[in-house]
């Protein structure tokens, strides 16, 4: 094992989701109803948009494909509206950091496995520009030149929890999934990989299973867990 997959939103960024909900959309709905856009209608777009970047089937990226299908509902010009977002993300969206908070464990866990020689992926799901998940990896305390390979919607073309989107992903850096381990914190989202061979751990301080699932077949722990196993790890 020489490469590590980590989840973003509730791994290395524990966060409230519901809380990062509501402060992103309200955030956003303001803005844009400022410039006399309907919030509401856009809003509502976004997640028809975001279903579709889910439910993507490889034949173009999960950007081509969000705003294919966000035009179609929102019916306007896609250039002014990326423009309107585009500006959103630079100036308002930092304000949802509120919705999180960094754990010094994530920095050295990831310190620790950059000394040891390990290849670092941020296979986040990508359903948010680039611009918007270079802000949360900071959030985190983190910065994106950690990780050889950030998922984005720009440039990915499946969506977790699709094996297709790891394959991709792991496609990128040329490896094969008994060469890597996926750290994350959602059963269904992030341990799927196992059914490839790959490796896991479940981190439990965010933990999701919407699914009840059995997780006594993964390892998991802790913030502190992982940063033991990621200390015992050995030199690549």
């Amino acid at each position: 094992m020489n490469t590590v997959l980590f989840d973003l939103d509730g791994t290395l960024l524990p966060m409230d989701q519901e809380k990062f909900l509501e402060v992103y959309f309200g955030t956003m709905g303001q803005q844009v109803a400022e410039k006399g856009i309907d919030s509401k209608k856009l809003i509502k777009s976004l997640w028809v948009g975001t279903e579709a970047m889910i439910n993507n089937d490889g034949s173009m990226s999960n950007e081509k494909r969000f705003w294919n299908v966000f035009n179609e509902h929102f019916g306007e010009s896609e250039d002014s509206i990326e423009e309107i977002l585009e500006e959103y993300y630079k100036t308002e969206f930092d304000k949802a950091k509120v919705s999180s908070k960094r754990h010094p464990l994530a920095v050295k866990c990831v310190q620790t496995l950059k000394e040891k020689g390990y290849q670092l992926v941020l296979t986040t799901n990508p359903l948010f520009p680039k611009i918007a998940t270079y802000s949360r990896i900071k959030w985190a305390g983190l910065e994106p030149e950690d990780f050889s390979v950030i998922t984005t919607y720009e440039n990915s073309s499946f969506c977790k929890p699709s094996m297709e989107y790891y394959s991709e992903a792991l496609k990128k850096i040329e490896k094969e999934p008994n060469e890597c381990i996926m750290i994350g914190n959602d059963v269904s989202e992030d341990m799927c990989v196992a059914e490839m061979g790959m490796d896991t751990f479940l981190l439990k301080d965010c933990l999701i299973n919407s699914k009840g699932k059995d997780i006594q077949e993964y390892k998991q722990g802790n913030f502190d867990e992982l940063y033991d196993y990621i200390q015992n790890l050995p030199l690549v």
